[in-house]
């Protein structure tokens, strides 16, 4: 019997999409708690922002009429506006208030001149010339009119956008429910961190690291712990998962020879695909459904688990949060030091991203690069990419990185 043939990484990423979508139902929440959600309706303007003239330094509000086309301007300084506590009256000719940033320019005056560019006497304000009408003032809808649209249905929540909606004064927002994702790692040898460990027991580092990585405000976790090889545990548990979870990704048994009922399990209650990616680390990997639910299997090794988490599940968790997947920020940079490989496979390796006190950048290698060392993933802020054809990198030579979202300083 024949292998599989090799997928590429692009055309698995691709089936991945073309399977999942948007999970469906809505949240309405105060605004200080939507931060990362995905925004379900389209929010519009409810007045000019800023709402009223305002001073844009702190200084004296004239009207530039008063204005000397040369010497010297004498003007009587009749009150003050601050934020909060504008100016009562109107100004007339010859006159000006003190005026604070952000604080309200009064009727009357179309110009703020900045504090350093006049001279106080007394209840008097000196100006000279080569002043602007309309200096420093900023206008009813300068940012944004009464109306238009601010954000669209579809978009994520940061912290800009967030600040946005605060200053129109918007307190909640409808977005989109968050994912279900339940995890769970596989295999008799897997013990919990501060067990005691047998001969042939490691400890479980892959469920820690995906819950650690799910731990964000758009993702509801089910932590289904260790499961061990055991035919009906397997399958009552991931029959139950099914009616709470959009999502199921386990670590450990997809290989070949791992755990064949597992395989077997998957296979006889779902639509569950056994794949061979043309990538390294991480060629094996588990793609389908269980009923309503959408399955990743990873693989054990904790590289290859990290590896094929961000270039396939990321992805994937993305479109059914709502939003469209992010294309992976890629750019070349020459290689400091060799690197070596086997044609075959497109490799990710583990590599350290810096920029020279001039501003160039360069990359090297963080390390081993092994499937199982965690060590130079620690030490890493970007992964070295390099063609299924290629042999390597010479020192010196543009190679393709791609920086790690969460190791970039």
């Amino acid at each position: 019997m024949s292998k599989q043939p090799l997928l590429s990484v692009s055309e698995a990423r691709q089936r991945i999409l073309a399977a999942v979508a948007p999970v469906t139902g809505t949240q309405l929440l105060p605004l200080e708690q939507a931060l990362h959600r995905i925004l379900r309706s389209d929010i519009h303007a409810p007045h000019d922002l800023p709402p009223h003239r305002n001073s844009a330094m702190d200084g004296y509000a004239i009207n530039a009429d008063d204005l000397p086309a040369s010497g010297q301007s004498e003007l009587l300084c009749v009150g003050r506006s601050f934020a909060g506590a504008p100016f009562d009256g109107r100004l007339e000719s010859g006159q000006c208030i003190r005026i604070m940033t952000g604080a309200v320019v009064p009727e009357g005056a179309d110009s703020v001149i900045m504090q350093e560019q006049v001279q106080r006497l007394g209840e008097r304000v000196q100006i000279g010339p080569n002043h602007r009408r309309g200096d420093n003032v900023r206008h009813p809808g300068e940012d944004l009119r009464a109306g238009s649209l601010v954000l669209q249905s579809g978009q994520r929540l940061g912290n800009i956008e967030i600040a946005l909606l605060a200053s129109l004064g918007i307190a909640q927002v409808t977005v989109q429910r968050r994912l279900r994702v339940a995890i769970c790692s596989t295999g008799d040898e897997l013990r919990r961190p501060g067990e005691p460990l047998a001969p042939g027991d490691i400890y479980d580092s892959n469920r820690a690291l995906l819950a650690a990585t799910l731990n964000h405000p758009a993702i509801e976790l089910y932590d289904l712990g260790i499961l061990g090889d055991d035919r009906e545990t397997l399958r009552a548990t991931f029959q139950e998962v099914t009616h709470f979870a959009d999502l199921l990704i386990t670590s450990g048994g997809v290989s070949v020879g791992e755990a064949d009922f597992v395989k077997e399990i998957l296979t006889e209650i779902g639509e569950v695909d056994f794949w061979r990616i043309n990538i390294k680390p991480g060629k094996p990997l588990a793609f389908g459904k269980i009923g309503p639910t959408h399955f990743f299997g990873l693989p054990g090794n904790p590289v290859s688990a990290l590896i094929t988490f961000q270039q396939f599940v990321q992805p994937a968790l993305e479109r059914m949060s709502g939003s469209e997947p992010r294309t992976p920020l890629r750019f070349n940079v020459p290689l400091r030091g060799d690197l070596h490989k086997q044609p075959g496979r497109e490799t990710y390796l583990r590599g350290i991203l810096r920029s020279d006190p001039d501003g160039t950048l360069e990359v090297s290698s963080a390390g081993h690069q092994g499937s199982h060392v965690l060590s130079s993933a620690l030490l890493a802020n970007c992964l070295i990419i390099l063609p299924a054809d290629s042999s390597g990198a010479a020192s010196g030579e543009p190679v393709l990185v791609e920086p790690l979202r969460e190791r970039m300083s």
